[in-house]
């Protein structure tokens, strides 16, 4: 509470008072840090190809498309699962330069290895392919396609 209340008195100062300036600037600063929060992270994924991202988001893991335009120089999808989203590109040179590792969080990682190893098992990732107990006290199991990697896990 201390801050908002340094907050509210500097934002309030008339612009008489001889430290304006200064106290102009601390505001803005103030301002700034005062609303800067954030609720999500949405990452960012380039393929050569985007169809090969939509068989690994869609068809394996259920996300749904949200938004997608594929008649740009850019093709690319927002996909999006249980408040979880990520944007998909095609992008042959970014493809190049990024292999992304993701982590995702399940509160029911034997019923998601079920599927996943029933339905696509050639997407489960060979060093670790099956659900295990990790020393930091997670449960995981990965899955990788040619561009990204992705670690399923539960706390």
């Amino acid at each position: 509470m201390l801050f908002k209340h340094y907050f509210f008195k500097l934002c309030f100062v008339e612009k008489d008072n001889p430290f304006w300036s200064h106290l102009t600037e601390n505001c803005n600063f103030l301002i700034i840090n005062a609303i800067m929060n954030f609720s999500k992270l949405v990452p960012s994924v380039f393929y050569v190809d985007i169809s090969d991202g939509l068989k690994l988001f869609v068809d394996c893991l259920q996300f749904s498309i949200q938004h997608k335009d594929f008649n740009t120089s850019q093709p690319y999808c927002v996909l999006e699962k249980d408040g979880i989203r990520i944007m998909v590109f095609q992008d042959a040179q970014l493809a190049k330069e990024h292999y992304p590792e993701l982590r995702i969080e399940t509160d029911n990682i034997e019923e998601v290895f079920a599927t996943v190893s029933a339905y696509h098992p050639h997407l489960l990732h060979p060093n670790l392919n099956i659900v295990t107990l990790r020393p930091w006290g997670a449960k995981e199991f990965a899955i990788a396609d040619k561009q990204v990697g992705i670690r399923i896990q539960q706390w």
